[in-house]
């Protein structure tokens, strides 16, 4: 339990934060400022708050959950899973999506194909978001369950008042510089809790050496790349052809709370560096949320679910005041994520749904009031479907598999959209709609296309092919736009021009 002085660390932390948040309501005068912070923030900060928002509370507990269960093999989704793809999307992605002057990425594909295209995509976006919110709720409960036995729906209700709070009032702007400090406590907690932990185990070599006299169970817990056929949701083929060549990218270039961020810089050089910067981040992302996992099959065995090995650990090693300080460190992981989510998809609703088909002449702070009103019914659907991450085996296995239904075959069309000039509209809308279609199927029917319990890289990796080739069927027996309204949409019309 916590004691006096990481309850003052704590509330000093929820305070200061809400103080902070709520400063930069002075920036907001408009819908832009709201949505895009006027296109003013610099990449360093883009880059802290792209890291600090993609962590997150079910990474914290989520990751370290997968790494007690199947060992380090977790990690690609951090090194192969997003640096890649970073650099990819600050050379050739974002610099479109800045120039565009865009909001959204399905603004992009509206462009790019038709308003169908653009709706349903970000319909899509919308869904995954209102329950992504509530998984990271069900994460943070599951913390405060632990350390301080706090009743579940309790635990949610605090979290969504505070978040609320100050992203309701400051819009991106507040969550972009929040999310700075959030990254420092961040780093600074999480490592104190890998330094001590791995002094009470002996080291990296006690570690390892523990680990492997477990039993022949966790003798490949050391492996980064899993065989083929695992029995873990890590196989090196789904990491492959699922992570590498789709997850990772449909992530990093065409998710609306990694790409928002890039659009707010101050001009198209800080953009790109916001991205590169978050690259260099994140390669210490999984020695802040990987090894505590690990450590915890030494010092805390039996676990029934893995899930609690980080706030078990961090309530076994940690002395008061640090015990504090990392239960910041978390907070601020899951306050990043949820701030994010409620910006960009209020960002998706009011520019892709409401202005174009509910009200089109409206004025722009009515804009600003509907974002507005959309985070707070937004606060509201997370908490309803918090409990929905609990029927998967892990939290990180929850947000996976729903995130599988969808990005395959959205990247699938984005890539098109941008480097092949015949993708027609109706390629696009009809990839984007089988695509989703197979995924639906793989994933309602997983036993009798996988092996594996969890299949969510398969499902993506397929999803994505099918999209891809519907894509380009249709379009090769449909017209094409005509040249001139491709021009700074497609590449070989815009970096050659």
């Amino acid at each position: 339990m916590l004691t006096g002085i990481d309850y003052f660390i704590v509330i000093s932390y929820l305070v200061g934060i809400v103080i902070l948040g709520y400063y930069f309501k002075k920036f907001v005068g408009s819908s832009s400022d709201y949505f895009l912070a006027g296109k003013t923030l610099p990449f360093w900060a883009i880059g802290m708050s792209i890291v600090v928002s993609d962590i997150g509370a079910f990474d914290f507990v989520g990751v370290s959950g997968q790494a007690y269960r199947y060992g380090i093999s977790v990690g690609n989704f951090d090194w192969i899973g997003s640096v890649p793809a970073m650099l990819l999307a600050a050379f050739i992605f974002v610099p479109y999506f800045w120039k565009g002057g865009m909001y959204t990425i399905p603004e992009y594909l509206g462009r790019r194909y038709n308003r169908y295209v653009r709706t349903l995509a970000s319909l899509t976006w919308i869904i995954f978001f209102a329950v992504d919110l509530g998984v990271l709720f069900w994460a943070s409960a599951v913390l405060l369950n632990v350390i301080m036995g706090w009743p579940v729906w309790l635990s949610i209700m605090i979290t969504a008042a505070v978040v609320g709070l100050y992203t309701y009032f400051g819009g991106i702007t507040a969550v972009v510089m929040t999310d700075v400090i959030q990254l420092i406590i961040m780093f600074i907690g999480g490592f104190t809790l890998v330094f001590l932990g791995l002094h009470a185990v002996g080291g990296w070599e006690g570690l390892v050496d523990k680990i492997h006299a477990m039993g022949p169970e966790y003798q490949q817990h050391f492996h980064l790349i899993q065989p083929a056929d695992t029995k873990t949701p890590f196989p090196w083929t789904g990491i492959l052809f699922g992570l590498t060549f789709v997850m990772a990218n449909a992530y990093m270039i065409g998710n609306q709370t990694i790409v928002q961020r890039c659009l707010t810089a101050k001009n198209e050089w800080h953009a790109k560096a916001s991205m590169i910067f978050g690259s260099a981040l994140k390669m210490l992302i999984p020695i802040l949320v990987l090894f505590p996992g690990l450590m915890a099959i030494i010092l805390i065995p039996g676990l029934k679910d893995g899930d609690q090995s980080m706030p078990m650990m961090i309530k076994k090693i940690l002395p008061p005041g640090l015990m504090g300080l990392m239960f910041s460190a978390f907070l601020a992981g899951m306050m990043s994520s949820v701030d994010s989510l409620l910006n960009s998809t209020a960002t998706l609703f009011t520019k892709d749904i409401y202005e174009p088909y509910i009200n089109k002449n409206a004025s722009d702070k009515h804009y600003l009031f509907v974002g507005k009103l959309t985070t707070l019914i937004l606060l509201i659907l997370g908490v309803i479907t918090s409990p929905i991450s609990s029927k998967y085996p892990g939290i990180y296995v929850a947000i996976q598999t729903f995130m599988s239904y969808f990005q395959g075959p959205l990247f699938a069309i984005l890539l098109l959209g941008i480097f092949w000039k015949r993708a027609t509209q109706w390629g696009g809308l009809s990839g984007l709609i089988i695509g989703i279609l197979i995924a639906f199927i793989l994933n309602t029917f997983k036993s009798r296309f996988f092996t594996i319990q969890d299949p969510f890289l398969y499902v993506s990796w397929w999803s994505f092919v099918a999209g891809f080739i519907t894509a380009v069927g249709v379009s090769l027996f449909s017209t094409p736009h005509p040249r001139n309204k491709m021009v700074g949409l497609v590449y070989n019309l815009t970096i050659k021009k």
